[in-house]
């Protein structure tokens, strides 16, 4: 596919001040923000970006490649699009947008289970390439009948969530009403009355709602009792106990997301994981912990080479990605940049955010003088 995208926003900043302006501030700020008082969210990129790179620029050189490979398929980037809840919110059909710019790009789009697009769905957008993370169910008959769902839509990989033992404690989306149970105030209201052209598409497109688990929700529901019904459906703290049926059940590459410790990447290769996400959720579940970045180098020590590492939260451009991979993670993930991206430009968003963070990779790779994507560790600056 040729690499193109439009001028007028030839940066993640751009476009998260275009989607500002096209979207209600209860969704940019649900969107943007972190937890307490943002202080990880910061960190996440902050100290991500004082990963710097060394180039070389007298050896002999070629055309860089960006291929990845991945649980044995070979993507064109080093990058995915990570799980966000609620997308339809931020941009009416933004997870189809999201996941058919991800399958043309051949890279990977990772759909929540607190999505607002169903299972089936982007199985069939991405032809069963997309990946599927699941937020732990509190009864076992819901979990099995949802990685039962993932499996028949061909998924190749289960990305299990351990970072959401509970809700993040996130000011504006409580002042905003957008916490359990949700509510729809009058200042909501004038703000999307602010915004026609959201509006209009979201009347169009319909009212977003948790689409993979309609068929496990009481039909009727007001937004408190969808609340309660929430609350009530998932349990999201993993342990051992937890993960071993899920291990059983699932025939296809299983990765842990949410890691922030050895001891977590220790029981993930205990359970026969395939890999791991390390991530603090972008900076809203816990504001007093480590970056991502911060928690990488000793897990990467002991584990590179025995789980695939991949990392997330606070990566916003091409050399963020770069960074990532320097610092010796095999593969990188973007939340934020792209949802910007589909605000911002609806339905061309998500192949310009691609198209643009391609662009920016490779001129990183050509100017440090890196062919491979496996050869970022050479650059980094200890």
């Amino acid at each position: 596919m040729t690499i193109k995208y439009n001028s007028s926003y030839p940066s993640i900043e751009d476009l998260k001040k275009k989607a500002q302006q096209k979207i209600p501030r209860f969704a940019f700020e649900y969107l943007d923000g972190g937890c307490n008082e943002d202080v990880n969210l910061h960190k996440n990129t902050t100290e991500l970006r004082q990963v710097e790179l060394k180039p070389y620029y007298l050896e002999n050189y070629r055309t860089p490649d960006m291929r990845t490979e991945l649980f044995g398929h070979v993507y064109d980037a080093p990058f995915g699009i990570a799980p966000v809840g609620l997308q339809g919110l931020i941009w009416p059909g933004s997870p189809e947008i999201l996941a058919r710019a991800a399958f043309e790009h051949n890279i990977p789009f990772v759909l929540s289970t607190v999505s607002t697009s169903s299972i089936e769905k982007i199985g069939e957008i991405t032809e069963g390439r997309a990946w599927f993370q699941l937020y732990h169910p509190a009864e076992a008959s819901v979990r099995d009948s949802i990685v039962k769902r993932a499996a028949a839509a061909n998924y190749p990989v289960l990305v299990l969530l351990c970072d959401v033992p509970s809700f993040g404690f996130r000011p504006r989306d409580i002042r905003n009403g957008l916490a359990m149970p949700p509510r729809m105030t009058l200042r909501n209201i004038l703000q999307i009355m602010g915004k026609p052209h959201w509006a209009i598409n979201t009347l169009i497109h319909g009212q977003p709602s948790f689409a993979t688990m309609q068929p496990y929700m009481p039909k009727g529901l007001n937004m408190k009792q969808l609340g309660a019904f929430m609350n009530k459906t998932f349990s999201g703290r993993l342990n051992e106990e937890r993960i071993k049926p899920i291990r059983d059940l699932w025939k296809g590459k299983i990765v842990l997301k949410g890691v922030a410790s050895e001891e977590d990447a220790a029981m993930a290769l205990k359970l026969g994981l395939d890999g791991i996400i390390v991530s603090n959720h972008g900076g809203r579940q816990l504001d007093a912990a480590q970056s991502s970045i911060k928690s990488m180098p000793p897990i990467v020590e002991k584990y590179k080479g025995k789980l695939t590492i991949m990392m997330d939260s606070g990566v916003r451009s091409g050399p963020d990605v770069a960074r990532v991979l320097a610092s010796g993670a095999d593969f990188a993930f973007l939340g934020r940049s792209f949802m910007y991206g589909v605000a911002a430009l609806g339905k061309e968003g998500g192949n310009h955010t691609i198209s643009m963070l391609k662009t920016q990779l490779q001129q990183v790779m050509e100017q440090v003088c890196c062919t491979t994507v496996k050869g970022f560790p050479n650059h980094i600056i200890p």
